[in-house]
């Protein structure tokens, strides 16, 4: 698919030959290997510390007027666009995403950029009220190096979503891609070095799981920005505990979608398949447990699932493709592991549920939107992150009942509500327990709202001005009266 793939990786702004052990870059599309690149050695992860404190110790990009890093970031989102089709074939290459849908996170990560180059050059300080004979001043500075680690399942936004507020905020940054999508993280990083970043600012160091426990436990280290699975955000929050280091920790979901009988049916069946077997299922916030009222249970799954299976699931480059392939074989598996145990908890599979016939498919890592019912709300499907093309749906009889199972998860991620009632949706999304909550829609996102989860989804927030001052400390300067 790629010709002219560059097998070199970021050190502190500079293109290395990787030391550390050979990653195989796997197209999941029909399991050709795209490309491979050695990974970066435990002396290369020490070198890239030694020359971001480096740069951190001349300060530099800090002590420029925010209208000059604005501008870098402008310009790096400009380039971002200009490389619009490579990015959009890298990632899509590596994670099996539709074209289509990568050449929109092309467009999402850009206006991302963009978007905190603004709040770099016009965010304000502040002056409390003072109370007493003096001024005080509110001043916020960088952290220092920062360690952005992001998942495989959306690469490109969720590299920009990090690297952007923590650069706008005058910190150093060392992105660490998930294995599986190497490529397209180094390729967007070079964006921001040819839009005239300093060297030592920026790093992508590729890896296994050993670079990253290697990042994280660095003693120069000053924050964590992890994406991720719970389990891993929970081992990477045992790791900082002891050194009082800010963190965000933006982790899983199994986020309840809900529909009211007095809802739009057909918006509901179109935004309810939308939001699970969108991207495959592997979002975090992808709605996997389907609450429908039990008066229109059964006419509303019948529509459910005839609109779901309209969906072509097929090679990502054809521009018929609804759905790609899942990630990795290893991706794969565990939604037939998750599959087969809801057959044995007693689940009827009424759409999907095993691997497409097709020729186009047999090489690749697809699967079919599945739906199933008949389960309990305790079993193991309806309980844990599938993180894959599986709905669980299930009845309610009354709203109490209902907010009783939304938020019996450990999780609390995001929220959809379906119902004309404007009174009775804004009750329930008070109610439920997550980061996100839509009403008559789903997968809004906007990039000047912060985001983040309740319980076990996470730690923090991102996105927003919240998500500039999230890479800064504050500190309060009081000036009083000169004598003389």
């Amino acid at each position: 698919m790629m010709t002219d793939i560059r097998n070199r990786f970021l050190l502190a702004g500079q293109e290395v030959l990787g030391e550390g052990l050979t990653l195989v870059v796997t197209n999941p599309a029909d399991g050709s290997v795209v490309a491979e690149i050695r990974g970066a050695s435990m002396a290369q992860i020490r070198l890239a510390f030694a020359r971001h404190k480096a740069a951190i110790d001349q300060n530099d990009w800090f002590r420029r007027p925010p209208h000059e890093r604005a501008s870098v970031l402008f310009s790096a989102a400009q380039r971002m666009l200009d490389s619009s089709d490579r990015l959009a074939m890298l990632q899509t290459a590596e994670n099996g995403k539709t074209l289509r849908e990568s050449q929109g996170q092309v467009k999402s990560a850009a206006g991302i950029v963009r978007y905190f180059a603004s709040v770099c050059e016009s965010v304000e300080g502040e002056a409390p009220p003072p109370r007493g004979p003096y001024l005080g001043v509110t001043t916020y500075e960088p952290l220092g190096i920062v360690a952005a680690i992001t998942p495989w399942n959306s690469p490109l936004t969720m590299a920009a979503q990090k690297i952007a507020p923590a650069l706008a905020a005058g910190n150093a940054v060392i992105l660490k891609p998930s294995e599986l999508t190497t490529l397209v993280s180094i390729e967007l990083a070079r964006a921001f070095m040819d839009a005239g970043l300093p060297e030592g600012l920026l790093s992508v160091l590729p890896g296994e799981c050993d670079v990253g426990e290697a990042i994280v436990s660095h003693p120069d280290l000053a924050m964590v920005s992890f994406t991720g699975g719970t389990d891993a955000g929970r081992s990477i929050a045992k790791s900082v505990a002891g050194r009082f280091m800010p963190t965000i920790l933006e982790l899983g979901g199994k986020s309840p979608n809900i529909v009211f009988a007095d809802a739009d049916l057909e918006a509901a069946a179109q935004g309810v398949s939308s939001a699970i077997f969108g991207s495959g299922g592997q979002s975090c916030v992808a709605g996997s447990r389907l609450f429908i009222e039990r008066d229109i249970y059964d006419e509303f799954v019948e529509r459910l699932v005839t609109c779901a299976g309209t969906l072509r699931v097929g090679p990502p480059l054809e521009e018929t493709s609804d759905i790609g392939p899942l990630a990795s074989e290893k991706q794969r598996e565990r939604i037939e592991g998750y599959v087969e145990i809801a057959r044995q908890e007693g689940g009827r599979i009424l759409l999907g549920g095993q691997r497409p016939d097709t020729s186009e498919c047999r090489h690749g890592a697809y699967y079919l939107p599945t739906i199933i019912d008949g389960l309990d709300h305790d079993s193991r499907v309806c309980q844990e992150e599938i993180f894959g093309s599986v709905l669980c749906v299930l009845p309610f009889d009354t709203e109490d009942d209902l907010v009783i199972q939304a938020n019996d998860t450990i999780f609390g991620l995001a929220c959809g509500i379906w119902s004309r009632d404007v009174q009775k949706a804004w009750r329930v999304a008070g109610a439920v327990k997550a980061g996100t909550v839509w009403i008559n829609t789903y997968k809004q996102l906007s990039i000047a709202a912060p985001f983040g989860g309740y319980k076990q989804s996470g730690l923090g927030r991102e996105k927003g001005i919240q998500g500039l001052r999230a890479y800064q400390q504050s500190k309060s300067i009081y000036l009083g009266e000169f004598g003389g």
